[in-house]
């Protein structure tokens, strides 16, 4: 059953939602309901896919610093296996 809903956006982001609705040939409303499930799905709902036997006895064994940047660190890892 649908329901009407009133919201109150900026006007600037209203046409730039339109436009994209529009570009993927989609509703407005279509694109905010798909999103509105998507962030208020339950995980109850989601079934959590189990990790690896061998994957789950090493889970928490490593422990990185707060301060390292992942993305940075696999970046120069991959370019001193392919560089």
């Amino acid at each position: 059953m649908n329901t009407k809903l009133t919201l109150t956006i900026e006007k600037d982001i209203i046409e730039r939602a339109k436009n994209y609705a529009k570009e993927k040939n989609r509703s407005l409303s279509d694109i905010i309901e798909n999103y509105l499930k998507i962030i208020t799905k339950e995980e109850s709902n989601s079934k959590k896919q189990k990790l690896n036997l061998a994957v789950e006895s090493l889970k928490g064994s490593f422990k990185m610093p707060k301060n390292m940047d992942y993305k940075k660190e696999l970046g120069n890892r991959l370019e001193k296996k392919y560089l």
